[in-house]
């Protein structure tokens, strides 16, 4: 599809996750004819309503990033406006060395700007380490780096162990030492090109945010009910403007057809069509892409994924007292099996309101590379959360009920170099007219990012390649939305 065809093209869209549903909704806004195929029975991917107990919970993510306007304004624009909600506490909590203990202020993802901004979560050799940043020669950091070896090497392990890890793993559940800072963390990666000191850096973007804080509102956003409503909203509007959206239908089949057009195989259907934006996660996007884009289709398959499990517990709030604040990381370090909690009744104060007298938490299990815990059967997660939680808060009543969401191959990992992957990726697809790719493989795994990134997709089969060209460049951060995100 280009510019010309705008009015009449009939465009297909690969996948039904947040991503796909926005690429849809904007395609409908420029006039296209739209087919949303989801091989799954559902939309929604990785934001999934639920209930537990009679309450309403989010079973996937649970926050969105409300710095950057694209997800909120889809909110917006889907009629969310008025079930827009902040957290009622994003007061987290680390356990650490057996101890909750306040999350440090002043950093940025674990990166602090200064050693006393993480004084009680640091040894005092810990501390002094971080003093020595501003006496180091520079280090280079060439085309990227992994995020954990550069803050090592300018600030420490401990640093990296004890709070860049849980923090980069609530996003990714991935490990720091093979996240790439310039995918994973942008900001920290463009400041730390331009200073010698890494607490410098750290200092400058402080500055900035406190800047944009000052003519902003809260740095994270929930929607009332969930926001796994979120994709059930953009699914609705989709459909009332025309748009068809078929669960049950896995592609199996994406060839060109004629000059400029695509012929798309889902069971027994075939379909048509001037462009398709191909939404799904990368295994499925390289067997599609296999035929047409053999290049971009070997480096999707490249992609490794963490599985993680989100375990939901509900009880009676008579027998559950809990510490302050939303939840608490956990640093892997520290050996345990969790890596995070949310208390989420206490988080989000429309699941307090469902029903006063019942208290709900959340526990997140799993991490890059661990796959003996996930081999558990949902009772033994049941168990080992409670068991942990009970370690770290004293809570040792028994569940009224407990539900256990497993993610397999859920997150896309951002090793060093994904910059350059997404990029190749890009070229090759961008070399087949009518032809785009989105998702969380891309730009960033948040939210937001997934928006930005279908957008850009629908400017490219435009012809305009401006926005794939900025996301490519600065992807999103992704930032933790709190404990247990």
């Amino acid at each position: 599809m280009n510019a010309a065809s705008t009015d009449a093209g009939q465009a297909v869209v690969v996948g039904a996750g947040i991503a796909g549903l926005a690429a849809a909704h904007r395609l409908l806004d420029r006039g296209a004819r739209v087919t949303v195929l989801e091989a799954s029975d559902r939309v929604g991917g990785k934001l999934l309503p639920g209930e537990i107990a009679g309450v309403r919970v989010d079973l996937g993510a649970e926050s969105m990033l409300a710095r950057r306007p694209e997800a909120v304004a889809l909110a917006r624009e889907v009629g969310l406006a008025d079930r827009l909600q902040p957290p009622a506490t994003a007061t987290a909590s680390l356990w650490t060395r057996g101890v909750l203990r306040p999350m440090p202020k002043g950093h940025v993802m674990g990166v602090p700007g200064t050693a006393s901004a993480l004084a009680g979560v640091l040894s005092e050799e810990g501390l002094a380490r971080i003093e020595r940043d501003a006496g180091l020669p520079r280090t280079e950091i060439g085309d990227d780096v992994a995020v954990g070896e550069f803050v090592a090497a300018r600030l420490g392990r401990e640093v990296v162990d004890r709070l860049v890890e849980p923090l980069l793993g609530g996003v990714y559940a991935g490990d720091a030492y093979r996240i790439s800072m310039r995918s994973a963390v942008p900001q920290l990666f463009q400041a730390a090109q331009a200073h010698d000191s890494l607490t410098e850096a750290v200092r400058q973007i402080q500055a900035k945010a406190a800047a944009v804080a000052a003519r902003t509102g809260p740095v994270f956003m929930g929607i009332e009910g969930g926001v796994g409503g979120l994709p059930l909203a953009v699914a609705e509007s989709v459909r009332a403007r025309g748009g068809e959206i078929v669960t049950g239908a896995r592609v199996t089949e994406l060839r060109r057809e004629g000059p400029a057009g695509w012929r798309v195989v889902a069971g027994d259907r075939v379909l048509h069509a001037d462009a398709v934006i191909v939404a799904a996660p990368a295994p499925a996007a390289a067997e599609l892409l296999r035929a047409e884009a053999p290049a971009a289709a070997t480096d999707l398959a490249a992609v490794e994924y963490a599985s993680m499990a989100l375990v939901t517990l509900a009880y009676r709030k008579s027998q559950a007292r809990l510490p302050e604040g939303s939840g608490f990381l956990v640093p892997p370090v520290d050996g345990r099996t969790i890596k995070a909690s949310t208390f989420a009744s206490r988080k989000w104060g429309w699941i307090a309101g469902q029903d006063p007298d019942l208290v709900v938490l959340r526990t997140s299990v799993g991490r890059y590379g661990e796959t003996a815990i996930l081999g558990r059967d949902d009772a033994g997660l049941v168990d080992v959360s409670r068991r942990d939680l009970e370690a770290a808060t004293g809570l040792d009543a028994t569940p009224v009920e407990t539900r256990v969401t497993r993610w397999d191959g859920g997150l896309p990992q951002y090793p060093v170099g994904h910059h350059a992957r997404v990029a190749r990726i890009r070229e090759q697809v961008g070399e087949l007219p009518g032809l785009a790719v989105c998702g969380a493989v891309y730009d960033g795994v948040g939210i937001p990012a997934c928006v930005a990134s279908a957008y850009a997709a629908v400017d490219q089969i435009h012809g305009d390649l401006a926005a794939v060209r900025e996301l490519t460049a600065h992807p999103v951060q992704s930032l933790h939305g709190g404990a247990g995100e």
